[in-house]
This record gives C-alpha cells, sequence and structure tokens, in this order.
C-alpha cells in the first residue's frame, strides 16, 4: 500500500482542517513547498495536494504551488481542488499534476468526468469521494447529498472511473481512526479499481489494521492511505507510517 503526505493549501499555507471546517484549521507550515521538500527528505514517494482555497472558489487558485512542488521534489503529485471544467483539469496536468482528483464536478457534472477519461486516460483521473452522516459531501465539503458512497462509486465505475479516493469527513483531522466497515463497502464497489483511504489516520496501529483489513478480507482494491495531521505533528514518521503498511513480513 502507498503512503500519500497531504498537503493542504489554504491561504497559502499547508493546514489541516477539522471534519471539513474552514474554520477548524491547524497551519503547519506557512510554505507548502517547505512540507513537502520535508516529506519527500523523510522518505515519501508521492505526495497528496488539495487546493482548499480551490475548493471554495469553484476553480483552481494554488497552480503556481503545485507547479513548485511537482518541479522541486521530483515525485508524482496528485491535486484536487476547484476542478470543474477541461481547463481546468488541463492546466493543473500542465502544471505538474500526475492525478488529478475530481470531487464536486464529479457528481454534478459526469460529462466533466468522461471528457476528462476520454482526453487523459483512467490512470491520470481519481475521482475523490466524500462522505459526511452517509451522504456523499460535495462544493468543498460545504454541501451533502443523500446519495450514499456505494452508490456514487458504483455509477462512476459505470463511467469508466477505475480510481478513487474515499473520504470519512466525520473522522477526518479526529485522529481516531477510519471505520473498517465503511472503507470495506468503498473497496467491494470500487471492485478491480483502486481505492486510496484517507480521514482519521492517527496512529501507527490505524495504519497495520488498514493493511490488516485489505489481506484478510482480500481487499486489493485498497491502494493506498492519506495521512495529514499525524505526520504533522510528528505522531509516527514517514518511514515507519510506509513499514506498517507494507503489513507484516511474510
Amino acid at each position: 500500500m502507498n503512503l500519500y503526505p497531504a498537503i493542504d493549501i489554504l491561504g497559502g499555507s499547508a493546514v489541516r482542517l477539522v471534519r471539513g471546517d474552514f474554520d477548524a484549521g491547524t497551519v503547519y507550515d506557512a510554505d507548502p513547498l517547505a512540507a513537502a521538500r520535508g516529506w519527500v527528505r523523510d522518505g515519501a514517494e508521492r505526495l497528496h495536494v488539495v487546493d482548499l482555497d480551490g475548493a471554495k472558489a469553484g476553480e483552481p487558485v494554488n497552480l503556481e504551488r503545485l507547479r513548485a512542488i511537482a518541479a522541486e521534489t521530483g515525485v508524482p503529485v496528485q491535486y484536487g481542488g476547484g476542478l470543474r471544467t477541461e481547463e481546468a483539469i488541463t492546466r493543473a496536468l500542465q502544471a505538474g499534476a500526475a492525478r488529478v482528483v475530481i470531487g464536486t464536478a464529479a457528481m454534478t457534472q459526469p460529462e466533466l468526468v468522461r471528457a476528462a477519461l476520454a482526453e487523459h486516460g483512467p490512470e491520470r483521473v481519481l475521482v475523490g469521494v466524500d462522505v459526511r452522516d452517509g451522504g456523499v459531501a460535495t462544493h468543498g465539503w460545504l454541501e451533502a447529498s443523500k446519495v450514499s458512497a456505494t452508490e456514487a462509486i458504483e455509477a462512476l465505475r459505470g463511467q469508466g472511473v477505475e480510481r478513487f479516493a474515499f473520504t470519512d469527513i466525520d473522522h477526518d483531522g479526529m485522529l481516531d481512526g477510519p471505520d473498517p466497515d465503511a472503507v470495506e463497502r468503498a473497496a467491494r464497489a470500487v471492485g478491480s479499481g483502486q481505492l486510496i483511504v484517507s480521514g482519521g489516520i492517527g496512529t501507527l496501529e490505524h495504519l497495520r489494521a488498514l493493511a490488516a483489513l485489505r489481506a484478510e478480507r482480500r481487499l486489493d482494491a485498497i491502494d493506498g492511505v492519506i495521512v495529514g495531521k499525524a505526520l504533522y505533528e510528528r505522531r509516527f514518521t514517514v518511514g515507519e507510517a510506509k513499514d506498517a503498511l507494507a503489513g507484516p513480513p511474510r
């Protein structure tokens, strides 16, 4: 399983929110590029960058920061936040994103997802399925729906989406661990695709539990984990996280 240290950009700084609340964020690094350099120096092989300013604005705001992070770190970068038009998606990829993360638009503009898949290929398109109180949330997590994660994933799989990020907003930033049942349901809906888990990681045991869930339930779709607050607060290192996700020696 792959580790994706998270860099959430709000007001130009690297922050972490609590349950998606823009008013309940903590600034961990005034310079997102410095945060990216640090994670890569510590052994990160890929990064997950979220343009929270863009999510609120409905269009990318931090593409120059993305460009600098991708160019200077040399590792693959997933980038999302405000990607709601074909032009925005293309600009993000041109700025250096290895893969774009489409959230709100995937739920409200299915034609945009189909166009992105056709233009850039399924390997460069990841859809974020973010859930609050059982329903998929959109527009920077500010609006909720009654559509379940499973329903959303199955519909998107039918459109050709192969890669997903699943976030349980109720656990995001809480460090209390992801809900294994919710993760399993999402993974089974993804099927032969790939699922990255996000939200609630607070200890190495949470990572080991996800690795065990993947192995014991044969959920090969679980491809990686996004970790933010726990890394910023030095609850464990990048190296320790990677070891935990590798599972026990065979």
